[in-house]
């Protein structure tokens, strides 16, 4: 099936454009052949409008436009008895309408749609007969339809895109962290500061949230995915340590700057060389721990138990290093730097615990 639908793609032919298709179709068969309306079109314009990506927005879709055709027919009714058709009646009823829903706080869809309503059947409902009544009841079966063949045919489920993003931003965010060891490095006279690369991850960060929303929109309202929301919710616990994760790695970032700039010359290579492990220990447990949030298998377990175990040897070790150094400031930034070592693992471990007999000692 969803071969099928690749192939369908590469010529135009998405899956939201067949389902608003399918969906323009089947209401105005119905309204049409089965209850004999008289503006079936109607029905179909509504169906075209309403089949949006996800059925939550579809949903969102349907009331605006509902409220807002309702608004209109009753606001063109009440005033056509005292109106004719004409420039000055057409500024008046649309001025009217449109303030009147812009009072009661209703958004832009529902306020132009309160305009479009008021005027066409203002237009229309002094000589066709019905008009306004139809219009109302069109656009329901119209939205209904539509909201029903997003939720039945296919239901989008974004949640795969999801673990995607989830893999991507824990590669970049380990490749982030080790790019940031050649803050430490003492040769060459340009200065790094590793600010774009930061700036990149904080950017894929922002695409992983934007990913896991739209996953949680697919999923409301959707009655053919509710298995998925345990799931989901696995994963939105997955994407907020990620992003505490990219605060953890601003602040070693603006530590080693600080280090780079003011006490470079106190960081004697041992100590360099110590860190640089410990923090390239820390980016292969953030990369295990990627592959683990989206597929917990024995085999990722047992590799984020391992990259667990070399981040924590290697934060120990740099700790006890601690001990010998003797300029206050360079003990400040490093312990600022190993705090935030600790805490990606610390706080990221518990999601995944590890099976007994992989967990480490």
């Amino acid at each position: 099936m969803n071969r099928f639908i690749e192939i369908l793609e590469k010529f135009g032919l998405t899956l939201q454009i067949v389902k608003t298709a399918f969906a323009a179709a089947l209401s105005w068969f119905i309204a049409a052949s089965l209850l004999h309306s008289e503006y079936p079109y109607f029905a179909a314009v509504a169906a075209i409008i309403t089949v949006q990506v996800t059925v939550a927005d579809s949903v969102d879709k349907a009331t605006q436009r509902i409220v807002g055709i309702i608004g209109g027919v009753l606001l063109s009714l009440l005033l056509g008895h005292w109106f004719s058709i004409g420039a000055v009646s057409v500024f008046f009823i649309i001025l009217i309408g449109m303030a009147i829903a812009k009072a009661l706080r209703m958004n832009q869809q529902i306020i132009s749609q309160v305009a479009i309503s008021s005027l066409l059947v203002f237009a229309f409902s002094q000589s066709k007969e019905g008009y306004a009544y139809e219009r109302i009841f069109e656009t329901i079966l119209g939205s209904i339809i539509a909201v029903l063949i997003n939720a039945l045919v296919v239901p989008q489920n974004a949640v795969p895109d999801v673990k995607q993003s989830i893999l991507s931003f824990t590669k970049l965010a380990a490749g982030t962290l080790t790019s940031l060891t050649a803050l430490l490095d003492t040769e060459g006279t340009k200065v790094k500061t590793g600010r774009s690369e930061v700036d990149a991850l904080i950017e894929e960060a922002e695409k992983c949230r934007k990913t896991l929303e739209l996953a949680e929109q697919s999923l409301k309202y959707n009655l053919l995915l509710t298995h998925k929301r345990n799931r989901l919710a696995e994963l939105t616990e997955c994407v907020v340590e990620l992003e505490s994760i990219t605060i953890q790695i601003r602040g070693i970032r603006r530590s080693l700057a600080d280090m780079q700039l003011s006490q470079r010359s106190q960081l004697q290579e041992p100590y360099a060389q110590q860190l640089k492990l410990t923090m390239e220990a820390t980016a292969n447990y953030i990369s295990a721990y990627g592959q683990a949030a989206i597929d917990a298998s024995p085999e990722n377990l047992e590799n984020l138990s391992k990259a667990i175990e070399q981040a924590q040897v290697a934060q120990k070790r740099s700790l006890l290093s601690l001990h010998n150094l003797n300029s206050l400031t360079l003990l400040r930034d490093m312990g600022s730097i190993m705090t935030d070592l600790g805490r990606i693992v610390a706080e990221t471990e518990t999601l995944y615990p590890l099976s007994p007999e992989v967990k480490v000692s």
